[in-house]
């Protein structure tokens, strides 16, 4: 699915920031952008990337722009960062250590977009989502609920669209903002009517040290807050209690949800399990919030489709569902693809994570046969037979979705689910490469091309 913004898009101001000098470190998909969109807005930028120091023509001999290495940032409004440079641990990057000496702030583009929107003159509102899990797909589905409400909304961020290149909205207008921890340690004056931490398990402890280093830089979503704001909690946990204190103090509102069954399917026809209850909850709070009607938000939810690749339905016949779960590229996302489904046909496999699928034993008897595939399905194999999980190792995905539509057909027709638990990249570019081939095997199957 994609979210397309609400009315047709409106640029900035061409003039916006003329004056304005800024670096950008790392040019790839959100680098690139956020070039393309300062020089729309007339600043003056100075880019480079130690891998690619490249961008395509014609863009990249713009008379404002200079590609350069970054080694002095004298006169420089703002360091923007890639997201996946850091400016701290495991190493800072050396544009990071320059920009502290010479007192350059380092900023996200999400914190950009903010100064524009205010620079501009709009008091367009932002909410921010983050997580371990679940951001895109709730940030997806508030967008959808504003937008068919007639609310201009548009989302980005770690999703989607880089933040500044989102278009100009105006006073009425809402930016959904679906923010990584990378992000958010990147924020200066950034502030959120309405901000939600879905949940918390480790990730990323390489570049936050630690889980309370990485529970810090997710707090960070909350930063700036005030009374009438509202803060969504995900879930009951540790992790939460703290930050719930802190945020009554400021005066917040604040939200701790806990969620134990999923949306009947009548209500959330693309929204299985409980895991995505937790983020249709979130959606619900804060719509209410931005002045949504009961019924407005309902009709946005049953009308809402599902993202590409997060349990999306690409195929049905005879009873059989093919459920292409391929974002699942670790067990944590697995384990709510299997929870939501009380029997399937489970296809995984690829490149295994640490801890490879043990962790997703309590929900083995989810599953009437696996199919494995991709270079650790070996690995996978062998924490199957220790559970007496039926499996058959298929090798590649077009085998393994050909074995369990056989097995469907000629013994019981149920869901035959890719939840890989693994990366895509022995086998596949990416998991959306894999999830399309599974989704294009699905159809063919089912004779729908």
């Amino acid at each position: 699915m994609t979210v397309l913004p609400f009315p047709p898009p409106q640029k900035w101001p061409a003039t916006l920031l003329t004056g304005q000098h800024h670096a950008v470190c790392g040019l790839g998909r959100n680098g690139a952008a956020v070039v393309q969109a300062l020089l729309d807005m007339g600043a003056t930028v100075q880019a480079w990337d130690d891998s690619r120091p490249e961008l395509p023509a014609p863009l990249s001999s713009h008379p404002r722009l200079t590609l350069a290495p970054l080694t002095d940032l004298t006169g420089m409004d703002a360091l923007i960062l890639s997201p996946g440079i850091p400016h701290h641990l495991p190493r800072p990057h050396p544009a990071a250590l320059l920009a502290r000496e010479q007192h350059v702030p380092i900023l996200s583009d999400a914190e950009l977009l903010w100064q524009v929107a205010r620079k501009a003159g709009s008091r367009a509102r932002f909410v921010s989502i983050t997580g371990t899990n679940g951001k895109s797909t709730t940030t997806a589905l508030l967008t959808h609920i504003l937008t068919q409400a007639g609310i201009p909304a548009c989302c980005g961020g770690n999703f989607g669209t880089a933040s500044l290149a989102l278009p100009a909205l105006g006073d009425d207008g809402v930016y959904v903002i679906e923010m990584s921890s990378y992000m958010l340690e990147r924020l200066k004056d950034y502030h959120a009517c309405a901000a939600a931490l879905l949940n918390l398990t480790p990730d990323h402890l390489d570049r936050h040290g630690s889980m309370q280093g990485y529970l810090d830089a997710k707090a960070h979503v909350f930063d700036n807050m005030t009374a009438g704001d509202l803060a969504i909690l995900g879930e009951k946990a540790s992790w939460a209690d703290g930050l719930h204190q802190r945020l009554e103090r400021q005066g917040v509102t604040v939200r701790t949800l806990s969620i134990t069954q999923p949306v009947p399917e009548t209500d959330a026809p693309f929204l299985p399990g409980q895991h995505n209850a937790q983020n249709i909850e979130t959606c619900r709070a804060i719509a209410h919030h931005l002045g949504l009607s009961e019924e407005q938000i309902a009709e946005g939810i049953r009308s809402f489709t599902g993202l590409d690749h997060r349990l999306q339905l690409v195929a049905q016949a005879d009873g059989i569902s093919f459920i292409n779960d391929s974002k699942a590229t670790n067990a944590e996302a697995s384990y709510h693809a299997l929870k939501a489904f009380p029997e399937s046909l489970w296809i995984a496999g690829g490149m295994a994570k640490e801890g490879g699928i043990e962790s997703l034993a309590p929900l083995f008897g989810h599953v009437r046969r696996a199919f494995l595939i991709g270079q650790d399905a070996p690995l996978l194999a062998r924490t199957l037979t220790a559970h007496d999980v039926p499996f058959e190792i298929s090798g590649t995905l077009e085998q393994a979705t050909r074995a369990a539509w056989d097995h469907a057909r000629t013994h019981e027709a149920m869901p035959i689910l890719l939840s890989p638990a693994c990366a895509s990249f022995d086998q596949f570019r990416n998991f959306e490469e894999r999830g399309t081939a599974f989704a294009t095997l699905a159809r063919s199957l089912c004779g729908e091309d």
